[in-house]
């Protein structure tokens, strides 16, 4: 087992057991030596793994005192993956901080008129799912891809889709999750992506990276209780 799957291994572990033993927020998670020897890994694959932790809003380290329990990972979440894939899944959003808000300003920058009624088209698609008790997840990565098309470059629907089963994973679970909470978290979840578009079609390329970037924190954000 190379050291990245070792790693992976120790975070889904600490997830475990921040379940497992009911940790609060705010709670102290034990020692590095003590969840090396709790998950039989170095110290060093152990503080790897709170680092990707602390990056997903999870742990947060303290200086001089160790970790802490940041926020829980919702429990619905187990519905759409099993922990052990919770890692990855989580780490494809480090990629799609780069990739799709690169894509939203070039998208803005080249599209087309065409593409520009292609990406309005998939947001009114998504509008009238997320308004439904549709599942959505569809609709919602087809806006995103219609995105990565609208850059004229075919590299970035490749990367996109490459990042399939992890992205559709994290929608399914994204749109269930806010479901379960009070009506204006899919509102919000609205406006976030008619922000992007708006942008999009303002050829705001700033703005419209922006505000792709900011739609990914809070979707991350979002998978938390």
């Amino acid at each position: 087992m190379n050291q990245p799957r070792l790693s992976d291994h120790a975070y889904a572990g600490i997830v475990e057991l921040i379940k497992s033993k009911d940790l609060e927020v705010g709670a102290r998670l034990p020692s590095e030596a003590g969840l090396a020897e709790m998950f039989g890994v170095s110290r060093a694959i152990v503080r790897e793994a709170l680092v990707r932790l602390a990056s997903d809003g999870i742990t947060e380290a303290r200086r001089g005192a160790g970790s802490f329990v940041k926020s829980r990972p919702s429990e619905r979440l187990a519905a759409f993956m099993p922990m052990s894939e919770l890692p990855a899944t989580l780490g494809s959003y480090e990629v799609r901080f780069v990739l799709e808000a690169e894509a939203a300003r070039l998208a803005a920058t080249r599209r087309s008129s065409l593409e520009m009624a292609h990406v309005d088209e998939g947001m009114d698609m998504l509008r009238e799912a997320l308004l439904s008790n549709a599942p959505a997840h569809d609709e919602d990565m087809e806006l995103h891809r219609r995105i990565a098309a609208a850059t004229g470059n075919p590299a970035f629907l490749i990367a996109f889709d490459a990042l399939w089963s992890d992205v559709e994973k994290i929608m399914r679970a994204g749109v269930d999750i806010s479901r379960s909470r009070p009506p204006e978290v899919i509102a919000t979840m609205l406006r976030e992506h008619e922000l992007i578009v708006g942008a999009i079609r303002a050829q705001d390329a700033e703005g419209a990276a922006l505000a792709m970037r900011w739609h990914l924190w809070e979707g991350r954000r979002r998978l938390m209780p």
